[in-house]
């Protein structure tokens, strides 16, 4: 299908499309004349975007695991776009940001003060190994820019490695590295030069067709690239995929020896996977694997502001006569406030171990359903991080992204709100506060959907 420029619509990736029947169908029946004004009147003054603007609703309100709309309808948000790892409007945070705007609400460019340094002291304590040094930035997208310049710069070389089907953001080096049509492709043009891409690891679906062994396929075309290449920067990927699909045993590692090897560094973006979404504090530390950069996003800031970081080995502190993180919020106080109130409500809760525990609950109960309804192909997860791939057939693997539109839509009827991913895999990634039997909740919602959406069931 061609869009009035003249280019061909990508095919599903990191979100829904907005432009699907189901979606009218479902605002007709479950959204109010108001809600739909507001839709109609953003939809009037933004720029339209595929997994955005004409949106789906309207937010009113958000408090803990819930967001509500403009007619009062409260959803269980187990999407979230990963910003509300402590939950939305957590008391502490809101209490912390208000003081902070009362005590200092800003710091001018060559000035430091006590909240960027607290924060930086608390996320350098935390981070594994050798991570040492911070820089700030107003969005995981300029964190990752600037990862890259780093890497760019510490190797004298302007290559990456990244996977296809990746999301790193949205500007010309975050797009260029990411592996998304949806971002990457059309009529913008050239992106940036030396960003190669190898096929993602994945043993239920993959680039080779294999049902094993696609992590040994992966680290051996990453380190192929590396020896062809000789001039490589970097790796960068994220540790655990977001789609999700978990790393093999020993994946990591034969990647960070072939970095060593190759002389590239290792980027990991823990962006939407860090700061316990996985059930451990960094997604990293599942697999023992230190990368050289480490950048992390959209929940450092509570889900209330926008907050980021690059944390990074000392070695590559050598850029002093340059300005590669040069943004006038870096040490912003009220950010590093938010950030640093964040960290330290994620460790006072224990929500660290909270998401292993009621991931573990969501993974049993998709698992039964696993046997239960022919259509789910796959389940996969760690933590508050977990998805369902839907199939048409399970020996031939087809991927039935009607279906899990239809059981996205029927789950948002019933007060239960997530995203689909690569068309046809639900993605969950639930508030890191989420009970065991508010998980319990979502799960009876979906099992329903898949009493009512499935044939045969």
């Amino acid at each position: 299908m061609e869009n009035g420029i003249g280019f061909s619509a990508p095919a599903h990736g990191e979100g829904d499309v907005n432009t699907s029947s189901l979606r009218a169908e479902w605002q007709r029946q479950h959204l109010d004349g108001g809600t739909m004004d507001l839709i109609n009147r953003d939809s009037s003054v933004f720029m339209h975007q595929s997994v955005s603007t004409p949106c789906l609703s309207a937010v009113r309100r958000v408090e803990g695991i819930y967001i509500e709309d403009h007619g009062g309808r409260k959803y269980m948000d187990f999407h979230g776009n990963n910003v509300h790892h402590i939950g939305y409007q957590h008391p502490r945070l809101i209490r912390a940001i208000k003081s902070q705007l009362d005590e200092l609400s800003f710091a001018p460019r060559r000035f430091t003060c006590e909240p960027a340094v607290l924060f930086a002291e608390e996320l350098t304590s935390l981070t594994p190994g050798d991570l040492n040094k911070v820089l700030l930035a107003p969005s995981g997208n300029d964190a990752i820019e600037m990862a890259l310049a780093y890497a760019r710069a510490a190797t004298g070389r302007h290559k990456t490695i990244s996977f296809w089907d990746s999301y790193h953001g949205a500007g010309f080096g975050a797009r260029s590295v990411g592996g998304e049509a949806m971002f990457r492709s059309g009529p913008i043009g050239p992106l940036l030069p030396g960003a190669q891409h190898v096929p993602p690891f994945g043993d239920y679906r993959n680039a080779w067709g294999v049902r094993e062994g696609s992590g040994v396929l992966c680290a051996n075309t990453i380190r192929y690239v590396l020896e062809k290449e000789q001039d490589v920067a970097a790796v960068i990927a994220e540790p655990t995929r977001a789609v999700p699909y978990i790393p093999p045993p020993g994946f990591w590692q034969a990647v960070r020896q072939a970095c060593d090897e190759f002389g590239a560094m290792l980027i990991f973006d823990e962006i939407p996977t860090g700061l316990g979404k996985t059930g451990r504090f960094f997604s990293c530390q599942w697999e023992g694997v230190e990368p050289d950069i480490l950048v992390l996003g959209k929940s450092l800031g509570g889900g209330v502001l926008p907050v980021a970081a690059m944390v990074a080995n000392e070695k590559l502190d050598l850029l002093r006569d340059y300005a590669y993180g040069h943004y006038t919020h870096e040490k912003n106080p009220v950010l590093c406030r938010a950030a640093l109130e964040t960290l330290r409500i994620i460790q006072d809760e224990g929500l660290v171990e909270n998401a292993e525990k009621v991931g573990a609950i969501a993974l049993e109960r998709l698992l039964k359903m696993q046997q239960r309804f022919e259509a789910i192909g796959d389940v996969r997860g760690r933590g508050c991080l977990f998805g369902v791939e839907l199939v048409s057939d399970r020996d031939l693997r087809t991927p039935d992204p009607q279906l899990a539109e239809n059981i996205l839509y029927h789950c948002l009827a019933h007060g239960l709100s997530f995203k689909t991913t690569m068309g046809n895999v639900l993605t969950f990634t639930p508030p890191l506060i989420t009970t065991g039997e508010e998980m319990n909740r979502a799960m009876d919602i979906v099992e329903n959907a898949f009493n009512a959406c499935c044939a045969g069931s």
